[in-house]
C-alpha cells in the first residue's frame, strides 16, 4: 500500500515536471541572450539577466509600442466574449433544462449540431456579413461572431438539469418571477460551472488567430496572436525577445486561471459527481 502511494506521488511529480517545464523554459529564456538560449545543454539559470528582451518585445519591430494596443484589443475582445458567453449560455441552458415546451429537445439537438460545423466552413460567410455591417477593424467585429457558444449552452444545460427544482418551486410560491429566480437563485449557485465556462471562453478568444487575421487589417486593431506571428517572422533570430513577447502574452491568461482555479476545479468535480 505504501509503495503504491509512493509510486503514485512519483508519477504525479513527474507529470507536474513535464507540465511546468515549458513555462519554466519560457521564463528563463526570456531573460537570456539568443546565444545562451541556443547553447547545449540548455542552461536553466541565466548567466546574466537580459531585461532588454522585454523592452524589445513591447517596442515591436517598428518601435511604435503597438504591442500594448494589441494586448488591450485582446483583453477587450476576450473579456466581452467571456461575459456574453456566460450570460447567454446560462440563460439558454436554464431555459432548456427547467422549462417544458414543445420542440425543446429538437432545439437542443439543433444547437448541438452546430458544434459539428468547423469554423473554417463559415468564416468566409461571416466575413461577408462583417463587410456588409461595416464592422471590420473594430472591437465589434472581433466580438460579434463569438457572443455565445453551443458548447457553453450544452455545459450549462447539463449542469442545470440536476439543479434542485424544489428551490425554484419555493420561489414561485413566494411570488418571485422567473427572471428573479434566475438572477437571485440559479445564477449565484452556478459559480463553479460559470467560472469554468468563463475560463474556456476567455482562453478561446485570447488564442484566436484565424478570425482576427480576416477582420483586423490595421496594426491598431490587431490582437496578440497576430502581433506575435508578425514578430516571429521579422525577429526569428532574437529568441530572447520572442520568449519575452510570449511570456507577456501568457500572463493575463495565467492570472485569470489562477484566480478562478478553486471554482474551475470545483465545477469539474461537481459536474462529475452529478453525472455519476
Amino acid at each position: 500500500m505504501r509503495i503504491g502511494k509512493i509510486a503514485a506521488r512519483a508519477a504525479l511529480a513527474l507529470l507536474l515536471a513535464f507540465t511546468v517545464m515549458p513555462l519554466l523554459f519560457m521564463v528563463t529564456a526570456s531573460l537570456m541572450s539568443s546565444r545562451e538560449i541556443m547553447s547545449m545543454p540548455y542552461p536553466w539559470i541565466p548567466s546574466s539577466l537580459h531585461y532588454e528582451n522585454f523592452v524589445k518585445a513591447v517596442r515591436g519591430n517598428d518601435g511604435n509600442f503597438i504591442y500594448l494596443r494589441n494586448i488591450l484589443n485582446s483583453l477587450i475582445a476576450a473579456t466581452a466574449v467571456a461575459a456574453s458567453t456566460v450570460l447567454l449560455a446560462s440563460s439558454a441552458g436554464y431555459g432548456l433544462a427547467k422549462f417544458r415546451f414543445k420542440g425543446r429537445m429538437a432545439l437542443f439537438m439543433l444547437i448541438m449540431a452546430t458544434m459539428m460545423i468547423p469554423f473554417e466552413a463559415i468564416m468566409i460567410p461571416l466575413y461577408m456579413v462583417a463587410m456588409k455591417l461595416r464592422i471590420q477593424n473594430s472591437h465589434v467585429g472581433l466580438i460579434l461572431p463569438f457572443l455565445v457558444s453551443a458548447f457553453g449552452v450544452f455545459q450549462m444545460r447539463q449542469y442545470l438539469t440536476t439543479f434542485p427544482v424544489e428551490f425554484l418551486d419555493a420561489a414561485r410560491v413566494d411570488g418571485m418571477g422567473e427572471l428573479g429566480i434566475f438572477w437571485r437563485i440559479v445564477f449565484p449557485n452556478c459559480k463553479p460551472v460559470i467560472a469554468t465556462l468563463a475560463v474556456i471562453a476567455f482562453r478561446g478568444q485570447w488564442d484566436n488567430l484565424l478570425w482576427p487575421l480576416l477582420v483586423s487589417q490595421s496594426d491598431e486593431m490587431k490582437t496578440i496572436p497576430q502581433y506575435i506571428s508578425t514578430f516571429v517572422q521579422e525577429r526569428s533570430t532574437d529568441q530572447g525577445a520572442l520568449m519575452a513577447a510570449a511570456l507577456i502574452a501568457s500572463v493575463p491568461m495565467l492570472l485569470m486561471f489562477m484566480s478562478l482555479t478553486r471554482y474551475f476545479i470545483g465545477g469539474s468535480s461537481v459536474y462529475e459527481s452529478r453525472k455519476g
